[in-house]
């Protein structure tokens, strides 16, 4: 990350030269002091608090028919709803 930031620093920095000091340079410059400064608080990483992997938790949906009368009702997508269709 320690890398990618400066190689960042130094993109901005080529932009500055290319377009001056303008506010949105001034905003990248800042931007990318924020997040230098971000990283420094984070500090190095605790070996201990590193997440493990997630499981994946699959819901399994049966393959039956829908009851009808959940549709009851229902707007038909690219129709809108029964009471604003045109006349």
């Amino acid at each position: 990350m320690q890398r990618a930031l400066e190689a960042l620093h130094g993109s901005v920095g080529k932009l500055s030269q290319e377009y001056g000091d303008t506010l949105g340079v001034r905003r990248l410059v800042s931007d990318v002091a924020r997040l230098s400064d971000d990283l420094a608080e984070l500090g190095p990483p605790d070996p201990r608090h590193r997440p493990g992997p997630v499981p994946e938790e699959l819901e399994e949906i049966p393959d039956v028919e829908y009851d009808a009368s959940m549709w009851t009702e229902a707007e038909h997508e690219g129709f809108g709803a029964p009471d604003r269709r045109a006349p």
